[in-house]
């Protein structure tokens, strides 16, 4: 996977508390600390995003329309 070189601003605290990570070997470096970090973010806010809209779905008519079809009898169904 291609990468690109970007510099970010973080305050004291923060970096500290990544460089302790690094040194305690939960990270090989700076950098691939805050790739996962950010990557984690990203998945976070993408699931959560998914879980919204499927809160705006209506159950019964998802179930009713699952179910279209099926109203036949079963030997009314094609044979495969």
């Amino acid at each position: 996977m291609a990468t690109s070189k970007i510099a970010i601003t973080i305050d004291q605290n923060t970096l500290n508390r990544l460089d302790l990570l690094v040194k305690s070997h939960l990270f090989p470096n700076r950098s691939r600390a805050i790739q996962e970090a950010v990557a984690e973010k990203i998945e976070r806010i993408e699931k959560s995003r998914l879980a919204r809209e499927c809160a705006k779905l209506n159950p019964k008519f998802e179930q009713e329309l699952s179910e279209e079809g099926f109203e036949m009898e079963i030997d009314e169904w094609p044979e495969y």
